[in-house]
């Protein structure tokens, strides 16, 4: 007997074979644009503080309808974090942070955003982002992984994943449990087992932010979806409410490059979604460091490895399209993070060109620019004009570079364009491509904003791909096989 392969067991919803659902989907798609505002910052090592000015990371006026938010070192990249178990408390502290900038109402984000001297505010301030915190561990545990998993997990206060798909057909109901979700009040399965957890742990899911800050629903403008940690890396995803429940097929992906090349000191944590028929995968990096001449090679090979290596679990099939597995299947996809690449420049040759403001000359040295043209490393990959001095590397609380307090050759760095943002796919437009301004780490931070194009199913077809009547077929409710039965 034939066996099943891909060809013969395609979904079908009723009679509409996969050729002509897609075609039905061509034609009755519309597309609207949404605003995406994306971030890298390499912290250093450092947790954040009360008197934080947030507004060098995300704008007091910026209103998008998405935030990627990326960090690199979030916690001391020592043998204890890499190699034993790491610390989550900084990136609570953040997620605490980045939820009074997004959803706080306007006085207290006013407050959030300015430094000040007066003992009075800063105190007040201390305290409401302490009570936040405190909240936050009273409503989330964290649940401890191995260092092969290499984070640890935010979870649920039910200590259950959200198992429910936004696909309008019915085979996503049922097909791959535990593999695809949306936030907030999605169905949570109340048949979840222990034999799952350690698949779980792999993720930080949280349906939305409410029981862990105190605000509430009218004053919450933005919902938490996903939130990773893997050592240092740590990328979070806010979506606007109103598009929460059109988000689905939410996974996470960890690649470790660091240490014998797969720890997690380094690599990348990426993000995979669906925003209505659109796919998005959101890749935050940490490559390869050293500015000795041949390093960039081991960051080419950082990118290629990420490329090759992350998989996103399969999960239900749609009858019309396919839900990627790889970074590329992707409709847009975002590479955010420290990627380290440096000038090829002497420290006085790039110092008198950035002293000149000479921004063409810098850039014409600069790796990743020239890796690029050559066809080395991201090739396909877009990347925005830069106008921008260089965000690495910083004295500590300074605007100096690092390289002029120096006291010998060997600890003084080049400065480079270490954090950037790329793209690839069609319908993305940069609007915006600058870095900030904050003292806090030796890095700056870097920023961007998008214009996407979203795929939107007509209204009336989509009631058409839900009503009960349309069918799923018995093959499709069979796990995937590449055998043949003889």
């Amino acid at each position: 007997m034939k066996g099943f392969s891909d060809t013969d067991s395609n979904s079908r919803l009723g009679s509409i074979s996969r050729n002509e659902c897609s075609s039905l989907l061509q034609d009755n798609v519309d597309t609207q644009a949404l605003r995406i505002f994306v971030a890298t910052w390499n912290v250093g090592g450092k947790p954040p503080h009360s008197g934080l000015n947030f507004n060098d990371f995300i704008p007091a006026d910026d209103h998008s309808d998405i935030y990627v938010l990326g960090f690199q070192e979030i916690v001391p990249l020592n043998a204890g974090n890499v190699l034993v178990i790491e610390d989550n408390e900084p990136a609570a502290k953040w997620l605490a942070l980045i939820n009074q900038a997004l959803n706080r109402p306007s006085v207290d984000t006013d407050t959030l955003s300015r430094y000040t001297d007066s003992s009075s505010q800063a105190s007040s301030l201390n305290a409401s982002v302490s009570r936040d915190l405190k909240n936050s561990r009273d409503s989330l545990f964290f649940q401890k992984q191995s260092l092969k998993s290499g984070s640890k997990t935010f979870i649920t206060e039910q200590g259950r994943r959200l198992k429910t798909c936004n696909c309008p057909s019915e085979v996503a109901r049922t097909y791959y449990r535990d593999s695809c979700f949306r936030c907030p009040q999605a169905y949570i399965s109340d048949d979840d087992s222990s034999d799952d957890e350690e698949e779980v742990t792999s993720s930080f899911s949280v349906a939305d932010t409410a029981s862990a800050v105190s605000i509430t629903d009218s004053q919450r403008r933005y919902s938490l979806i996903a939130s990773k940690q893997m050592v240092g890396i740590f990328v979070t995803v806010w979506v606007r409410r109103e598009l929460v429940q059109h988000i689905g097929h939410l996974r996470l992906s960890c690649v470790g490059r660091g240490i014998m090349g797969y720890l997690g000191n380094k690599g990348c944590i990426s993000v995979s979604m669906s925003l209505h028929q659109t796919t998005f995968c959101f890749v935050c990096s940490h490559l390869a460091s050293g500015d000795k001449e041949g390093d960039e090679v081991r960051r080419n090979s950082d990118v290629t490895e990420i490329l090759k290596n992350t998989n996103f679990r399969r999960i239900c099939r749609r009858a019309c399209r396919r839900i990627p597995q790889k970074i590329l299947e992707h409709d847009r996809v975002i590479w955010l993070g420290d990627l380290n690449y440096r000038i090829a420049l002497s420290y006085s040759e790039t110092r008198m060109l950035l002293e000149d403001n000479n921004w063409d000359a810098l850039l014409e040295k600069d790796q990743l620019k020239i890796e690029r043209e050559a066809g080395r490393v991201f090739k396909g990959w877009k990347e925005g004009n830069i106008y921008f001095a260089p965000t690495y590397k910083y004295s500590n609380n300074s605007d100096a570079y690092a390289g002029e307090a120096a006291t010998s050759k060997k600890k003084r760095r080049t400065p480079a364009w270490c954090d950037r943002i790329l793209w690839h796919g069609d319908g993305i437009v940069q609007l915006s491509y600058i870095r900030g301004e904050s003292r806090f780490s030796d890095h700056r931070p870097v920023c961007a904003v998008f214009r996407m194009e979203v795929g939107m199913l007509d209204s009336s077809l989509s009631k058409r791909l839900s009503t009960p009547n349309m069918k799923v077929g018995a093959e499709e409710l069979l796990p995937p096989s590449n055998d043949y039965i003889s």
